[in-house]
């Protein structure tokens, strides 16, 4: 059945269709963001089955962000062209056939490609459960229906961890993959007979493929390179070569993935260095976590999962607040000092040792890191927004939310090596606490420095716009929005 709407009409959440597709949203957003933060406290156990040495565990935790990151742009564009309901069932479907391959993979290089499958779903997807709400919504309705996406889009996020935790304890991480099945049937089932379809009438012409696969393919060859180390220089090479012909390309090419023309904004491009900063800090330190809890402290995987639960909620509660704050004042002086914040929370992880006590080492830590998150986050997404005319507001959200994507995929593929941790490292656990002390000292003070740039680029004069709230998600940035 084809669920259609006029270009005149829109839905509300208090009609019985309004809710549905509200729902359908949302259960694309869930079952990204539990299997994405599941991952990461299963990794140790994914070592133990598969005898693995760290380099692989970096590849099931990269290879899903690499494809999400290389493919977000293009199926963005091409849920505008050819349907964002069409696109995003797609999507669904994708994301639990992968994730059921990976729930049975024999062998760690098998995950790694079911992994990097499940990204591509997750990119088919992504775009498409916030443009939906965009398009189908009344305009006096969208905050509303915006809001709850993100509210319980965030609370399902931060039972990611806890729910992964839980079966690797019960059971195995394997069901970490077969949680989402049921959710992605309902939410393809409810797509398909109440979701309206929608496009953007201005999208004509080719999809910039060639730029999609240029960008994924030099992430690609940047991050195993990077993830070799000293031998991977012939294949960074590569993969900088590949990034350069793709910025040559979006130069060219009439109708770019990528429209170089908004990185002349000053505010714009600084916004998004200071992105960069903090989301590799902030990935690297938390790849690295779940293993220093459990291998170093010695946590089960619930309780590893439990740790980052003040930093949600923190988020959830004070993020709208900092949002409308920056309203009022401008965004540099939380994007000055919710940078430092979240370095001052990421130093503080120094002080967890085998003792692991979580009131006295763990929890001041997470709490000033979420802190720090719920201070910057909000500005940091609104001026990349109030930077560019608003007809380009969806690709300015798609291009910040992928530099969130790509700087912690680097970070994870980077800091390991510079913390001296490599091979076996993460099974002898006094090796990797000195390795994860250091990375959390390099984490923090390149989050110093992104306060830093931000207090000297950061206007407080920005044009004002509809803003929307933040993703309640720690891996990213809100998704793409369509004005």
């Amino acid at each position: 059945m084809t669920a259609t709407l006029a270009p005149d009409q829109g839905l509300t959440s208090r009609s019985a269709r309004g809710r549905w597709v509200l729902a359908a949203c949302i259960g694309g957003s869930v079952i990204t963001q539990v299997d994405a933060n599941a991952v990461g406290i299963a990794l140790p156990a994914i070592g133990r089955d598969f005898q693995t040495e760290l380099a692989p565990l970096q590849w099931v935790f990269t290879a899903y962000t690499l494809t999400l990151a290389g493919l977000l742009l293009v199926a963005g564009a091409l849920g505008d062209r050819y349907g964002r309901r069409r696109i995003f069932t797609i999507g669904v479907f994708w994301f639990a056939v992968a994730s059921v391959l990976s729930s049975i993979a024999p062998t760690a290089e098998t995950l790694i490609a079911c992994r990097a499958l499940q990204g591509v779903g997750a990119a088919l997807l992504t775009p498409g459960s916030l443009a939906i709400l965009e398009a189908s919504f009344a305009p006096g309705e969208r905050a509303k229906a915006i809001g709850a996406w993100s509210g319980l889009s965030g609370v399902a996020g931060a039972l990611g961890p806890f729910l992964g935790g839980w079966l690797v304890q019960s059971a195995s991480w394997r069901y970490i993959f077969l949680v989402n099945l049921p959710i992605a049937v309902a939410v393809g089932l409810i797509a398909r007979r109440h979701v309206p379809e929608s496009r953007d009438p201005n999208a004509t012409g080719r999809v910039d493929l060639t730029g999609g696969v240029l960008v994924t393919l030099g992430l690609v060859s940047l991050t195993y390179g990077l993830i070799q180390g000293g031998d991977g220089w012939p294949t960074i090479t590569v993969g900088g070569l590949l990034l350069a012909v793709f910025v040559a390309w979006e130069r060219h090419t009439k109708r770019p993935i990528l429209p170089l023309r908004l990185f002349a904004s000053i505010q714009f491009t600084a916004a998004n260095v200071v992105t960069f900063a903090v989301y590799a800090a902030l990935g690297g330190a938390l790849f690295l976590l779940p293993i220093a809890l459990q291998q170093v402290s010695g946590y089960s995987p619930i309780e590893a999962g439990l740790t980052l639960l003040p930093v949600t909620v923190l988020m959830l509660l004070l993020s709208s607040r900092s949002g409308a704050l920056a309203a009022r004042i401008g965004p540099r002086l939380q994007m000055s000092v919710g940078p430092v914040l979240v370095g001052l929370g990421l130093a503080l992880f120094t002080r967890i040792d085998a003792s692991g006590d979580y009131l006295t080492q763990v929890f001041p830590a997470v709490t000033v890191l979420g802190l720090g998150l719920a201070v910057a986050v909000a500005p940091l997404t609104s001026t990349v927004l109030a930077a560019v005319p608003s007809e380009h507001a969806g690709v300015a959200s798609a291009v910040n939310n992928d530099v969130a994507r790509a700087a912690a995929l680097i970070a994870v593929a980077v800091l390991p090596a510079a913390a001296g941790l490599t091979g076996d490292a993460y099974l002898e656990p006094a090796t990797f606490s000195s390795g994860f002390h250091t990375a959390s000292m390099i984490c923090a003070v390149l989050c110093v420095l992104a306060g830093g740039l931000a207090a000297v680029t950061i206007g407080n004069r920005t044009r004002q716009q509809k803003l929307h709230p933040p993703h309640g998600a720690l891996d990213a940035p809100p998704p793409r929005v369509s004005d």
